[in-house]
């Protein structure tokens, strides 16, 4: 063989091994980017689910706490703001507030023994806290993927490769306030 075949076919084999290098880089940033996009539907599929509760827990308190239109307001009015919640930062400020304002409400449920008792109260109380269990765990799955995201799209070579196309940015965690993160590790326990 001639030395310019060789040095040809060693031209050749390099930029298909960059572009293979090119290629692989590109689909693991388009893989993290879907899987971080399924974890935000899957937050807000639980969160609507929870918006879609409130409104027969309010009912259903409104019957037995009449004098606790504050806390009720409150809850009315952390739901309208979750609804409109279009960013992370903003969804996780409005979960924020609406965690506040149920936990006040459910922690006027002890005052009313006839409201805790009420089965349809006790259901919705159930499905509440299922639904925070699975928004916890769709945060944790969310977050899990951004930082996988974030990392790639920073390290050598998918940065070059980021670079050269500005496809991929980087996502916001769903970050929870350093209060919450002391009220997960010293949960109250709550009876009905």
């Amino acid at each position: 063989m001639s030395t310019g075949l060789i040095i040809g076919l060693s031209i050749a084999a390099v930029v298909v091994l960059i572009l293979i290098c090119i290629i692989a880089c590109y689909n693991g940033l388009v893989k993290l980017n879907t899987r971080v996009e399924e974890a935000w539907s899957d937050i807000t599929v639980q969160l609507k689910r929870r918006a879609d509760l409130i409104p027969n827990l309010v009912e259903t308190v409104k019957g037995y706490a009449k004098h606790e239109s504050k806390a009720i307001e409150a809850v009315s009015e952390a739901r309208a703001k979750m609804m409109g919640a279009r960013s992370v930062a903003s969804t996780a400020e409005a979960d924020k507030s609406l965690t506040g304002a149920l936990s006040r409400l459910m922690a006027i449920s002890e005052s009313y023994p006839d409201l805790k008792a009420n089965a349809n109260f006790m259901q919705l109380s159930s499905d509440l806290t299922d639904t925070e269990d699975k928004i916890q765990a769709a945060r944790r799955f969310y977050n899990a993927g951004v930082k996988e995201l974030n990392s790639k799209i920073m390290m050598f070579p998918s940065n070059v490769v980021n670079n050269m196309l500005g496809h991929f940015k980087k996502r916001e965690f769903y970050d929870v306030d350093e209060s919450e993160k002391e009220a997960v590790k010293k949960a109250p326990e709550v009876k009905f």
